[in-house]
């Protein structure tokens, strides 16, 4: 099928990260994935949750939330709704676990890193786009308190990115936009390391299942394109130095 701007099926859209987008926050960038926008910031406090409490470990955690015309009809706020919207929940421990998968915690003792994502503007993958962005913001983040001598060491083990991945009409598309994912037959969330490990996989196959061997070929696909965001991850933390 011809893609928008005609893309190749594993051609991502374009991705800039634009890092230190927020001037309060200790850690920010905005990220762009083609119409999909989102800030990202990560704000320390030096306290952590009660369970945590005299332990030497910190901690991180994650909220998520899209403007109200991110999207093409109006989102109701939270406050209007009277209830947290479900799937901004998950999303937002989606990106907890994900950056908690590569933290050491006792590298930043009694230290809590708040991550912020707020969508303003969306045009599919927005929760993948979060954690590209998140993992600049804490980057930057624990870089500050690196220079401010209140921790030691970088407590990241290794990098963290993600990307999406569908099929439309018995092709495999990487890093569907809505239009695409509004029909996908086929859709999953892939979160890797830098070094390769999977630290989840989020979807289905709507339609019909799909082989061993498929899952396969669109890893090998995924695993090239988490090492493109890591190389633009890392461009855009080294502007920020």
């Amino acid at each position: 099928m011809a893609r928008k701007k005609n893309r190749r099926n594993d051609e991502m859209r374009p991705v800039v990260i634009t890092p230190g987008y927020m001037k309060y926050a200790e850690g920010s960038c905005l990220i762009e994935a083609g119409d999909t926008r989102v800030i990202c910031t990560a704000t320390v406090d030096f306290k952590v949750p009660q369970f945590l409490k005299d332990k030497g470990q910190g901690w991180l955690t994650a909220e998520y939330s899209m403007l109200p015309r991110s999207a093409q009809n109006r989102i109701p706020r939270d406050s209007e709704r009277g209830k947290i919207n479900g799937r901004a929940q998950e999303i937002q421990r989606l990106i907890g676990r994900t950056l908690r998968s590569v933290l050491d915690f006792s590298d930043f003792p009694d230290i809590t890193l708040l991550i912020d994502c707020d969508v303003i503007s969306a045009d599919g993958g927005t929760r993948t786009a979060s954690i590209n962005g998140a993992y600049v913001a804490a980057y930057l983040a624990f870089l500050n308190l690196l220079k401010q001598g209140k921790i030691e060491n970088m407590p990241f083990k290794d990098s963290v990115a993600a990307v999406s991945i569908g099929m439309v009409n018995g092709e495999i598309l990487l890093d569907l936009d809505y239009s695409e994912d509004a029909i996908a037959e086929l859709d999953y969330n892939f979160v890797l390391t830098a070094s390769g490990k999977i630290v989840e996989i989020q979807g289905c196959a709507e339609k019909n299942p799909i082989s061993f061997e498929t899952l396969e070929k669109i890893y090998w696909i995924v695993k090239g394109a988490i090492s493109k965001i890591g190389e633009l991850q890392s461009k855009a933390v080294n502007r920020a130095i």
